[in-house]
């Protein structure tokens, strides 16, 4: 199987231009996430990295991180229309391809490797993307954040197979008589998504191709386009370090958490 990890890295966000290029720690943002690629293409065979970005800032920062880069529109509407736009442009031959953000530098290492690994033991996958079972205290931090950012973190529904059913910026499922739950385990019955995936290659072409779907539309889920389309998505169950499944980076202010956050790793 030929894949690759392709790193859609945006310059112009709106809440954070630039946040590809900034620094946590002294090291980019964007850098750290082309060591968790790197690190897992090496791990496997036929796997190719880049960058996918609209802006030659992006660019000459990956030609000072040893990284191959691919100029794409300024007007791809998703990150997904990036990843295949890139993909094409880097090795039409390609059979799958992972779109790795590039503001996610706490994404956990072996998540690439191991979506990668599961597509290669399961060729009837045609996208992947992975989860987290969110521990009880994560699952009251997020209700938390949620009190002051609603439609941050996304929750995930799966089936028995591991089949996602649904996504939800609400927070799925609603649980009854959770007192007596939360003695049982250490862990609650929600998974929240971890916003990457991995596509077969014509997979995403159809993808991107279709119109956008009504609940994708409602949510800003653009996943959903796929469950509304009876397109279906494999999930990977992920196992990290308490807290890591909701350290995102999404403004100026994160920085310095994702800092405190990188130093308690490091000690560990």
């Amino acid at each position: 199987m030929k894949s690759a990890i392709i790193i859609p890295a945006r310059y112009g966000s709106t809440r954070f231009p630039g946040k590809p290029l900034a620094l946590i720690a002294g090291q980019s943002m964007l850098s750290r996430v082309v060591d968790i690629a790197k690190n897992a293409a090496a791990e496997l065979e036929n796997a190719q990295v880049a960058v996918a970005t609209e802006d030659e800032r992006i660019e000459a920062h990956c030609k000072d991180i040893n990284i191959p880069c691919i100029m794409t529109s300024a007007d791809c509407p998703t990150g997904s229309d990036r990843v295949l736009e890139a993909a094409e442009k880097l090795d039409p031959t390609l059979d799958f391809v992972l779109g790795l953000q590039g503001d996610a530098p706490f994404t956990p290492k072996d998540a690439p490797r191991q979506m990668l690994e599961t597509v290669q033991e399961n060729s009837e996958i045609q996208v992947i993307t992975p989860v987290v079972n969110l521990r009880w205290s994560e699952l009251d931090s997020l209700r938390e954040n949620k009190k002051v950012t609603p439609f941050s973190g996304t929750t995930a529904i799966i089936d028995k197979d591991g089949r996602a059913l649904w996504f939800s910026k609400n927070i799925l499922p609603t649980i009854r008589k959770e007192e007596n739950i939360r003695k049982d385990s250490e862990y609650s019955p929600v998974y929240q998504h971890i916003g990457f995936y991995g596509f077969k290659m014509e997979t995403l072409k159809k993808f991107v191709s279709l119109p956008r779907g009504h609940y994708e539309t409602l949510e800003g889920l653009e996943q959903l386009r796929l469950l509304e389309n009876d397109i279906p998505i494999h999930t990977v169950k992920l196992d990290v370090e308490a807290g890591l499944a909701q350290a995102g980076v999404d403004s100026p202010e994160d920085i310095a958490r994702a800092e405190e956050i990188l130093s308690k790793m490091e000690a560990a």
